[in-house]
């Protein structure tokens, strides 16, 4: 028997009672976009999609449905044995909620396992997401902001592990927001960006504050709706100021760019020619030496800073937090009680 559920009954389920949503698309659209927290148990892997794809338009349905059935019939033990690890509650679901996910229901119910069902699958996510980013965010958002390689990165994430409200835009984007901000990190689609954050708007809806970074319109390939970046824009901005030596340890410490040297060096390649003679042709040369540490130094003097010396000045001005300090533990240190005494 088909159980079907709505969109919002699966999501209380699995926030408030630990359900485990299943995807039951293919890797490939799995990979895509799906609900955050679902977990992938594919009935078809995306070459075989593909194959039962193209009978169906070219030859019909009963021929794809019965390639199918052939296809699903020789993997159905080891079908079984993934779902047989859930030890919750189960709701599955595909695109539409209609022929994978009934037939995933159908196949669990002969072996005991009760599960449930998104009626109108991911799509009717989809539509509930749009929704979300057009509603009014209403918490004050507080914005870490600061030259690059401040640290504003580790401390929303050290913020975020202990219990802080925060919004990691660059996380979700799967880029860090520079021209060496792909390296070594898989970027995400506009779609699954904003399937994430959507679930993050929902979350800290009722919260007073919320941390998030001080970041562009455009993260890597994705882009910031447009109400949450004005929002961004009109909110308090807390500079953080470090010495340049400490930012430039950071940026060695998250990038690693000895792991990924050829990356780097193609990376500069694109903004090379922004940046004056002899200089460019310097950083070129120790970029190709090993020598990271002093072209970061040079890059922040000659590229980085350059670019943040007006946004900072206008903030700073404007009568914004600043703090400065010499380490980025300091820096965490002076957020949290700058946020436990705004929260008083």
């Amino acid at each position: 028997m088909v159980r079907d559920i709505t969109l919002t009954d699966a999501l209380d389920l699995q926030k408030q009672h630990g359900q485990t949503l299943v995807d039951v698309r293919s890797p490939k659209e799995f990979a895509e976009a799906t609900i955050p927290g679902s977990i992938n148990i594919p009935i078809f892997t995306d070459e075989e999609r593909a194959e039962v794809g193209t009978l169906y338009k070219q030859v019909g349905k009963e021929a794809a449905m019965d390639r199918g059935l052939v296809i699903f019939s020789q993997k159905l033990p080891s079908f079984i044995a993934e779902f047989k690890k859930i030890e919750t509650p189960i709701t599955v679901f595909c695109w539409r909620g209609g022929m994978r996910s009934k037939t995933a229901m159908t196949v669990l119910e002969l072996m005991g396992i009760r599960s449930s069902r998104i009626s109108g699958g991911i799509h009717t996510y989809r539509q509930w997401v749009i929704e979300r980013l057009k509603e009014p965010f209403t918490p004050q958002l507080i914005v870490l902001n600061g030259y690059t390689g401040s640290g504003k990165t580790k401390i929303l994430h050290k913020l975020m592990d202990d219990g802080y409200p925060v919004i990691d835009l660059e996380g979700m984007a799967g880029h860090r927001g520079s021209i060496f901000g792909q390296i070594g990190v898989k970027p995400n689609n506009q779609k699954s960006f904003e399937l994430l954050l959507a679930d993050k708007l929902v979350k800290y809806a009722n919260e007073p504050y919320v941390f998030i970074e001080g970041e562009s319109k455009r993260i890597g390939q994705v882009h910031m709706p447009e109400n949450i970046f004005k929002k961004k824009e009109q909110s308090p901005q807390w500079i953080i100021q470090l010495p340049i030596s400490v930012r430039v340890e950071e940026i060695l410490s998250e990038y690693n760019p000895e792991k990924r040297p050829e990356q780097f060096l193609e990376a500069y390649s694109r903004i090379r020619k922004r940046i004056h003679q002899p200089i460019a042709a310097q950083i070129q040369s120790d970029l190709e030496a090993g020598r990271f540490a002093e072209a970061v130094e040079q890059l922040l003097i000659y590229y980085y800073d350059p670019q943040y010396d007006y946004t900072v000045a206008r903030f700073e001005k404007s009568g914004e937090h600043v703090i400065e300090v010499d380490t980025v533990e300091q820096a965490y240190e002076a957020c949290v009680q700058r946020y436990k005494e705004l929260m008083k």
